[in-house]
């Protein structure tokens, strides 16, 4: 029988609380302040080993408290957090040289040294022979575009270049399991794309690397993601493959038919067998109808009452959800309305 491998990370009520200063700015506390802030509250999640997992959750909601105890950097209040098998309290010396992470807009790196010296030092403290260290940081400067700044000073860099050699730094090791908190934050569209076109092939190249990233870009999430969850105000709220996390939101499914006006074909759809709902819009060109059918295959029986009532049927699309219709769901709200955050 084939050995069962442990999950590549794994919490179990994993809890964080931060104990909130009595007094701020000289001033008085209010007698209802609280005391304590919990930013992470017993949250239970499994990575599995070659998978790229995804966190989504507004600003505040414990994403980055989580990949901060999951890389050993803050030890949890309750709970318990083990990585490629080990614990991140007892044995985090253990796990430090099996992981690595990036995290969007931060500012690592000296600033007296050069980019390709910057990372060759990353990979020198992870003991990266220079040789391979070197091949690596070449092959990973092509990657994003920055060849010709592997002599500039990282003072020197625009803030994009910046994180382009962050992201650089994160694999240079070629870590085991790797974390990537927000990584194409502040990126144009075309690096953006060259990331992801390359984060998908650094997984492919070897089954047993596992990647958890963080984002605030869902088209980024469902293009990359095996499985995402879903956190907000420290719970998990829903974890599961984005496919199936659009499809619990949508109880019906949807169609979008645009008619041509006319005679009037549409104002009874609604009393048609199969069909939940149906509400029409009018343009100086067009009529928009959206049904909500109670069984996918009334769409036949809509399309043909409207042809025999003598409707032109100038196009039918079958809406789908999105993530951030997800998001919106659980959350109550969408990312773009966080503060600071834009769409």
């Amino acid at each position: 029988m084939p050995v069962m491998q442990p999950p590549a990370i794994r919490t179990d009520s994993l809890t964080r609380t931060y104990r909130l200063p009595k007094r701020r700015w000289g001033k008085s506390p209010r007698a209802d302040a609280p005391a304590e802030f919990t930013a992470l509250d017993g949250v239970t999640l499994e990575v599995r080993p070659g998978e790229l997992f995804g966190l989504l959750g507004p600003n505040g909601a414990g994403k980055t408290t989580l990949i901060k105890i999951l890389t050993t950097l803050l030890a949890p209040t309750a709970g318990t957090a083990r990585v490629d098998g080990l614990d991140v309290v007892s044995q985090a010396d253990e796990i430090r040289p099996r992981i690595n992470m990036v995290s969007g807009g931060e500012s690592s790196g000296y600033g007296i040294l050069n980019v390709r010296e910057n990372l060759w030092l990353f990979a020198r403290i992870y003991g990266v022979p220079t040789a391979t260290a070197y091949a690596r940081i070449d092959a990973m400067l092509e990657v994003v575009g920055l060849t010709d700044k592997a002599g500039s000073r990282v003072s020197h860099l625009s803030t994009g270049q910046r994180q382009k050699m962050n992201f650089c730094r994160g694999f240079i090791t070629d870590p085991k399991i790797l974390f990537l908190d927000e990584p194409t934050l502040g990126l144009d569209v075309t690096s953006a794309r060259a990331i992801r076109v390359f984060v998908r092939r650094w997984m492919r190249e070897r089954l047993d690397r596992t990647l958890l990233l963080t984002t605030h870009y869902m088209a980024e999430a469902d293009e990359l993601c095996d499985r995402l969850a879903v956190i907000d105000k420290g719970k998990v709220l829903a974890c599961d493959t984005p496919a199936n996390l659009k499809k619990k939101v949508q109880k019906y499914p949807i169609y979008d038919l645009s008619l041509a006006p006319g005679r009037d074909g549409w104002s009874d759809l609604g009393k048609l067998p199969g069909v939940h709902q149906a509400t029409t819009s009018t343009t100086p060109t067009t009529v928009e109808v959206k049904v909500l059918l109670d069984d996918e295959s009334a769409i036949g029986a809509v399309v043909q009452h409207l042809v025999t009532s003598g409707g032109h049927v100038l196009s039918l699309k079958k809406v789908e959800p999105t993530l951030e219709d997800v998001f919106i769901e659980l959350v109550g709200h969408g990312l773009a309305e966080d503060e600071g955050v834009k769409g």
